[in-house]
């Protein structure tokens, strides 16, 4: 029989941060490329020169909104309806969520309105809520808690309803109350699935915030500032909106995915 030669660990060992280091700048390749493209091209003058704003002239109106107040105040306003369509949506999602997947019954009474309820475009709600509730801050609120809502209650009753059979069975056999059973055993294994729920609201209603500052044009936000822009022909501001959108939501985003980490270690030693 022959040898096979096997490479000893401490030699493979110092390929590995290497390659998680090649790894970790890979995602920077598109951007960067992206941004020097963009900047020969304004550059070079290629297209109209009012549609194709340098990179620099986005920095320059950057550097002029943060000193003159102008983001702050547009993205704190964005960042308040989010926040607060988003811890709506969600209480109801929860509760509404917790009684469909628990009770049957429930489930029989609202299942079919919630199910019908679900497939209605988010958006077509906007000229019913703008009778209702006008343009101003409360009309959004109640969009954005609707955009919060539906996957959260779908995420919660999946998460409750798909509780491992033979986790049910453990729990039956050491007679566990209905209590015991709810919060030492559904709960735990639904953890993953309602977080997705959460997560899930947590962009759908940053999304939704842009387009009911853009629809629901009454007051101040970054969706206002896009506006703006495009009003006053000022691509450079539309720009910049744009980036500050795109770096709130990733922002979003990485939090999400970090307390989701958390949380489910936590639950892995609970368990």
């Amino acid at each position: 029989m022959s040898a096979t030669p096997i490479l000893a660990p401490t030699e493979a060992a110092p390929a590995r941060p290497a390659r998680r280091g090649a790894r970790r700048w890979r995602g920077w390749v598109l951007p960067v490329g992206a941004i020097a493209a963009w900047s020969l091209l304004a550059a070079f003058d290629v297209g109209n020169s009012a549609l194709l704003v340098s990179p620099l002239k986005v920095a320059q109106t950057a550097i002029d909104q943060i000193a003159s107040g102008r983001l702050w105040a547009a993205l704190s306003a964005s960042l308040a309806r989010e926040f607060s369509g988003f811890f709506i949506g969600t209480g109801l999602g929860l509760v509404l969520g917790g009684l469909l997947g628990f009770s049957r019954w429930f489930d029989r009474l609202i299942g079919p309105s919630f199910n019908t309820f679900k497939q209605i475009s988010l958006f077509a709600w906007i000229p019913l809520i703008s009778v209702w509730f006008g343009l101003g801050d409360v009309a959004k609120v109640v969009f954005l808690s609707l955009a919060a809502l539906v996957p959260v209650v779908v995420n919660v009753c999946d998460g409750i309803r798909s509780t491992p059979r033979h986790l049910l069975e453990v729990a039956r056999v050491f007679r566990f109350t209905r209590w015991q059973t709810v919060t030492q055993v559904v709960l735990p294994a639904a953890v993953p699935s309602i977080f997705t729920g959460v997560y899930l609201a947590l962009i759908y209603s940053w999304l939704a915030t842009i387009g009911a500052e853009y629809l629901l044009v009454s007051g101040r936000g970054i969706g206002n500032t896009l506006i703006e822009g495009s009003e006053h022909f000022q691509m450079d501001l539309v720009i910049f909106g744009m980036i500050v959108i795109g770096l709130v939501g990733w922002g979003m985003n990485a939090l999400a995915r970090l307390i989701e980490r958390r949380l489910l270690r936590w639950t892995t030693n609970v368990n």
